[in-house]
């Protein structure tokens, strides 16, 4: 009997041991959760759907119902939208690593509903019921996902007015234009209260587009005259093929044009001549496949995330090299277009967007080139970029960032974005501080 006090006193010792261990921080605070995410089904591809992720406006500035709903689309071709999420403008994305997240000052939904559509199916967390159903071109892509879509506003009752923005980057540079060509063209009078598009850093016409590099790497003194002439030959041999309509054959060579420009360069990625090491997209992989990750958004445990998918990249192939600015032409008759690009992109930048930009079929081409390129400067008086506007078609060089412009320039990017939707600053008449605070304002 003389030894259960001591008994006792070990085992409530061990008891308040082991009770005062507290349990480690959620990997999502409840403030991260997205207001929805799940699936929506693609009608054309019985079986297939599109997996998504929604966050409703943190302010709003008028009733839900008229507060403008974004779409963000990734490019690749086959890459996930949960990057834009997690690693650009999304509320909350992963910095440094990926068991961490953090509040974006950027996000894009500040004012705004946001919406991640992992496009086509086969990508993200997207499922395609077969590889047949993989879109191999953009009219199927923007079949596929004009439906989703339609399903995400039958879903939200309330949500049948709101005016929505298609947004993207890179390959998105044609994802973009396929889904706005499509609803204007076909479905004016649908269930997407389309109001704009936005295009980053995109590929739209390619072959105009490839034609850039060698001028471009040149004129900023990153090759000499030589090798200015070997990339000049490999972007022909791209251009030769798409003339004979060889087009995953001119895709691969356009992939070899931008490996000699690596090669030559030495830059760790030619997505942003500034960066020591490529863009960390491998925190979103990390993030995306863990077991609570894919509890929070309602994902099966047992699927595994890639960034980007190689099937649906090869599935797309023979579509690389093929234009659809005839689409921009079309839309920027009908509503506004916003095309921006980092200044430190040497895949998709200025200088090749500005190229095709020229060869545009739109009425108003003559007075958009002659327009005012202003100087859009931060709150602290540092140089934010470039804005040319005209019409419906505003352009924007970024200054300081590279192919992911919200993750290199967060709030420049969010303030670029509002700015435009709202047509506030310099994309309006009125200076954006009397209606929201932002730092894109025009320089004085």
């Amino acid at each position: 009997m003389e030894h259960v006090p001591t008994l006792f006193f070990l085992l409530s010792t061990l008891f308040l041991a082991v009770s005062v261990v507290s349990p480690p921080p959620p990997l999502f605070p409840d403030e991260a959760l997205p207001t929805k995410s799940g699936y929506l089904p693609v009608k054309p591809a019985p079986g297939s759907s599109m997996f998504y992720t929604f966050y409703e406006a943190q302010n709003l500035t008028t009733s839900l119902a008229d507060t403008p709903l974004l779409v963000w689309l990734q490019g690749g071709p086959g890459c996930s939208s949960m990057i834009g999420n997690f690693y650009e403008l999304g509320p909350w994305r992963v910095v440094s690593r990926p068991n961490q997240l953090e509040p974006n000052p950027g996000a894009w939904n500040r004012l705004f509903g946001l919406l991640f559509i992992d496009n086509p199916i086969g990508v993200g967390f997207s499922i395609a019921a077969s590889k047949q159903d993989i879109p191999r071109n953009q009219r199927q892509v923007a079949e596929h996902l004009y439906a989703a879509l339609v399903e995400f506003i039958e879903q939200n009752p309330g949500f049948e007015n709101r005016p929505v923005y298609i947004t993207g980057e890179s390959y998105a540079g044609k994802y973009v234009p396929s889904i706005g060509y499509y609803i204007l063209k076909e479905k004016p009078n649908g269930k997407v209260n389309l109001k704009g598009l936005a295009i980053g850093n995109g590929l739209t016409d390619p072959v105009t587009q490839v034609q850039t590099h060698a001028v471009n790497v040149y004129y900023s003194g990153l090759v000499n005259a030589k090798q200015r002439q070997e990339i000049e030959k490999a972007q022909e041999i791209s251009v030769t093929l798409v003339k004979s309509l060889k087009w995953r054959e001119a895709a691969d060579a356009r992939t070899e044009v931008l490996t000699l420009l690596g090669n030559m360069t030495g830059f760790a990625t030619l997505y942003n001549t500034a960066r020591a090491i490529p863009y960390r997209t491998d925190l979103v992989v990390d993030l995306l496949n863990q077991r609570e990750t894919k509890l929070v958004l309602g994902v099966n445990e047992t699927m595994r995330f890639e960034d980007c998918s190689d099937l649906v990249e090869d599935v797309l192939r023979g579509d690389v090299m093929k234009s659809v600015k005839f689409m921009v032409e079309y839309a920027v008759e009908r509503t506004k277009v916003l095309l921006y690009q980092g200044m430190l992109d040497l895949r998709d930048g200025v200088v090749s967007t500005e190229e095709w930009i020229k060869t545009m079929d739109w009425s108003g081409l003559e007075m958009f080139l002659t327009a005012e390129r202003r100087v859009w400067k931060e709150g602290d008086g540092g140089i934010a970029g470039y804005v040319q506007r005209w019409g419906n078609l505003s352009h924007v060089a970024v200054f300081g960032a590279g192919h992911f412009v919200p993750t290199d320039k967060d709030v420049n990017s969010r303030d670029m974005i509002e700015g435009w939707v709202l047509e506030t600053g310099l994309f309006g008449g009125e200076d954006i501080r009397q209606t929201i605070p932002s730092r894109f304002v025009e320089s004085s």
